[in-house]
């Protein structure tokens, strides 16, 4: 009976003084995998975008490394939030920055932690607080990145003017000091794809200038001799699709992750999923420290030595779309609008050997659809998908084009005005505006003009009547940069309202045959600029509207 008393006298001391029984962020983490950690951050740069610009840094990180270009940003696809979910660990959810209005004293949303200051804790702070000798630095090119860690955490803080300076400074910074952790900031990419467009010439020429930055880092790094023993991490905060983001496409969610340096697998490609707040988790894992317990973060430990892949059904696609031509360009969807034309379609893979399969009817090809085998007409509207097929059974994603065919002579057309503004927050009051310009489109578009470069603060009304032809059920959706709302019979369907990047949302209505007045409103704050509205009905895909359901008036015409 002593013995047994002993040993439960010893069991209890030892339970009191088990790690598991201590703030997590108090355990002592033995393990350091790198004396130095660099992250560099650019601003807006897509996988596609490093795919193909000029980029033999990048491309020697990705060779010599560890990466994925699948990873994936937090929602909104806006800067504050991916860049504050990057060194917090976690998403907007957790750390409230849900805006690039948010501000310390002026936000709607609390955090549900907060560390060594009154906002979620960063790794920056996570690092001081466990290593208070450590040094660490942040080099920014985008002012606003400075608002979202804890200066007092920081040992030295930069803005660089131009991402030329910005660099230069991260030179000479690594070169004095050498860091445990040193962030760097680069925004000029996501300049040229506000200015110039994403995809452009001048984007993909932004990135390669990154890239030459990215290696002046790199050079840095050796020459303060401290390259065996660091650890570099090169990402993004989002991509882009034409002048914007901040919406839900994949264009502008899915973002590269590379890691390069000790104890980093060579040539290792990352087949499981990665968030940009997998980030402060990786460095925090990297430099031995204990994550906060809000963090949702987990370190990409695939990536080094030792460490096995997890278990993940990811979805990789490894074959690429077909492309139909004419393609996709900038937000525009592949197709177009045709009057009084019959254009051809034109399916391309880019391996011959692939089958192609292709739908007109809104149904997902398969392996028992129509085979193509060179161009057709198209006479009418409609929406066409396309897949590639191997042999092996492996299939591409769907390629999805929306041709429109009208004919001139139908009564077809929607009346629009355009107003311009100064200081709108939302869509004005347009009833009480006079317009600038007035006319008739065939489409719920912007004219050509104040979609390319930065046309500045604008807003539209747009009205016609659409034609049903089956009773039933018919979903609307508007796609815009920045706020909608349509109306049909003048009664709201779809409200898309607000300042945001290329979102859609949408509304149903049961609508009996006949027309139906239908109006949109539409209002730019800056930036970029983009309407688009699709429906969906009764044997009908979500498509484009058909211009041909649109008209001027409400007199009887056929569709």
């Amino acid at each position: 009976m002593k013995n047994i008393l002993t040993i439960l006298v010893g069991l209890f001391i030892f339970s009191c003084s088990n790690p598991q029984n201590v703030e997590e962020s108090q355990v002592p983490v033995k393990r350091q995998l790198a004396q130095h950690v660099i992250v560099i951050g650019v601003d807006g740069m897509s996988p596609n975008g490093i795919m193909n610009a000029n980029t033999p840094n990048i491309d020697f990180l990705i060779k010599n490394g560890a990466s994925t270009l699948n990873a994936r940003a937090v929602l909104p696809t806006s800067s504050s939030p991916n860049w504050a979910s990057m060194i917090m660990g976690a998403g907007p959810e957790q750390h409230g920055i849900t805006s690039n209005s948010w501000e310390r004293d002026e936000h709607t949303l609390l955090p549900v932690s907060t560390g060594i200051e009154d906002i979620f804790p960063t790794i920056f702070g996570v690092l001081h607080e466990q290593r208070p000798e450590a040094e660490i630095g942040t080099i920014y090119h985008w002012e606003g990145f400075g608002r979202l860690y804890e200066k007092s955490a920081v040992d030295y803080d930069r803005h660089g003017e131009t991402e030329v300076i910005t660099a230069e400074l991260a030179v000479e910074y690594i070169a004095s000091k050498k860091p445990d952790l040193c962030f760097i900031h680069f925004d000029h990419v996501d300049g040229a794809g506000h200015h110039y467009g994403h995809g452009s010439k001048e984007y993909f020429e932004s990135i390669s200038l990154a890239d030459s930055l990215i290696g002046q880092v790199y050079t840095a790094i050796g020459n303060a001799g401290i390259l065996e023993n660091t650890v570099i991490v090169l990402s993004s905060d989002h991509g882009g699709i034409g002048f914007g983001h901040g919406g839900e496409t994949p264009e502008e969610i899915t973002i590269p992750f590379v890691l390069y340096g000790n104890k980093v697998k060579k040539g290792s490609t990352i087949k499981h999923e990665v968030f940009t707040y997998d980030n402060a988790a990786t460095v925090a894992f990297l430099l031995g420290l204990n994550p906060p317990y809000a963090w949702i973060g987990r370190p990409v430990k695939s990536a080094f030595e030792g460490y096995p892949e997890p278990k993940s059904k990811m979805i990789v696609q490894t074959l690429q779309a077909p492309v139909i031509f004419p393609p996709a360009n900038m937000y525009a969807k592949a197709g177009g609008l045709f009057v009084d034309e019959i254009p051809k379609a034109r399916i391309e893979s880019n391996d011959s050997t692939l089958e192609i399969r292709y739908t007109i009817n809104g149904e997902i090809p398969s392996r028992e659809s129509k085979l193509y085998e060179g161009p057709f007409s198209i006479y009418e509207t409609m929406v066409l998908q396309a897949k590639a097929f191997e042999q092996t059974g492996e299939e591409s994603p769907v390629s999805k084009a929306y041709f429109r065919v009208l004919r001139i002579g139908e009564g077809n057309g929607i009346n629009y005005q355009l107003f311009k503004g100064t200081d709108w927050e939302n869509i004005p009051e347009m009833d009480n505006l006079k317009s600038h310009e007035s006319g008739e489109l065939f489409e719920f578009a912007l004219p050509k003009a104040y979609v390319e470069g930065n046309p500045g603060q604008f807003a539209m009304t747009f009205e016609s009547w659409i034609s049903i032809d089956k009773e039933g059920k018919y979903t609307f959706y508007t796609y815009s940069d920045d706020g909608s709302i349509l109306y049909i019979n003048d009664k709201k369907i779809v409200d898309n309202g607000g300042q945001h990047g290329v979102i859609e949302s949408s509304g149903a209505i049961e609508l009996k045959p006949g027309k139906h007045k239908i109006k949109v409103d539409y209002f730019n704050h800056g930036g970029g600029a983009w309407l688009e509205v699709f429906m969906k009905g009764p044997g009908i895909p979500k498509q484009i509207l058909p211009p041909n359901r649109l008209f001027l008036n409400n007199t009887n015409s056929k569709i």
